[in-house]
């Protein structure tokens, strides 16, 4: 069995996710499910989330919704009681130099940081957000993590990045230098947040019960995590796609 919580796994959290997922083990045991040890780490996510074995997993609403939806079973939503979202519910936040001018709407034609094509929050999101407007970020600039991205913008090489707000968060606490030269110009509307799966269906409902009493448990959980959701497939499956990035937009 494989367990995986590496979406908001921040070198500075991980002694609390580690403990957020000993009780969560324990509980399961106790419950008569075999649980690994310890989480899994440093493993491409793909391979994670194609796994047979996975008992946990934590991955993110567009890949679920446009791949993963029909081999994996939702387990619950982490609720980080973001303001402005539902319980469980989440949103990017655009930002942009801190010595910027302007609307998100002026950095519209500018380069847009995303963490990549793949992702809801960095890519999905501001698109979609966009074109309730009629409009469309047309240069893109891949970094390959939200962390990336804010380091994008507050080094200038992009003029505006998306940004999960779970991330945003840590980055503001973890890492100051980079958030002290950024500034939030808006938020994208909230949408589900980034589910907690598996590959086994009928451990769906105890590692639901697990997680839960581990959330509830002890201290040592990650910061700003209050419970868990229940929200329904439906709903992260009606949440818009945009049209994929063309190798133009991706050349910056």
């Amino acid at each position: 069995m494989i367990a995986s919580l590496g979406m908001y796994d921040f070198a500075e959290v991980r002694a609390e996710t580690d403990a957020l997922w000993h009780r969560t083990r324990d509980h399961l045991r106790a419950a008569g499910v075999d649980a690994p040890d310890a989480l899994t780490r440093d493993a491409d996510l793909w391979t994670l989330w194609q796994s047979p074995d996975l008992l946990l997993g934590h991955t993110c609403g567009f890949p679920y919704r446009t791949a993963l939806h029909s081999t994996l079973t939702l387990v619950g939503t982490p609720d980080f009681g973001l303001k402005g979202a539902p319980p469980g519910y989440y949103y990017s936040l655009l930002v942009a130099r801190a010595d910027a001018t302007g609307t998100w709407q002026d950095f519209v034609t500018r380069r847009l940081a995303i963490n990549g094509v793949d992702s809801q929050s960095g890519w999905a999101a501001p698109q979609t957000f966009a074109a309730a407007q009629g409009l469309r970020f047309g240069r893109l600039i891949v970094t390959g993590a939200h962390v990336e991205t804010a380091r994008a913008v507050a080094e200038g090489r992009a003029e505006i990045g998306a940004i999960d707000a779970v991330t945003w968060r840590l980055i503001k606490r973890f890492r100051p230098e980079i958030a002290s030269a950024l500034k939030v110009l808006c938020h994208t509307e909230p949408t589900p947040g980034l589910p907690f799966v598996t590959a086994r269906p009928e451990h769906a409902a105890p590692v639901a019960a697990a997680l839960e009493n581990a959330i509830a448990g002890a201290a040592g959980t990650p910061p700003g995590l209050r419970g868990l959701v229940q929200i329904p497939k439906d709903a992260y499956l009606s949440v818009p796609t945009p049209a994929s990035a063309t190798k133009a937009e991706l050349a910056g």
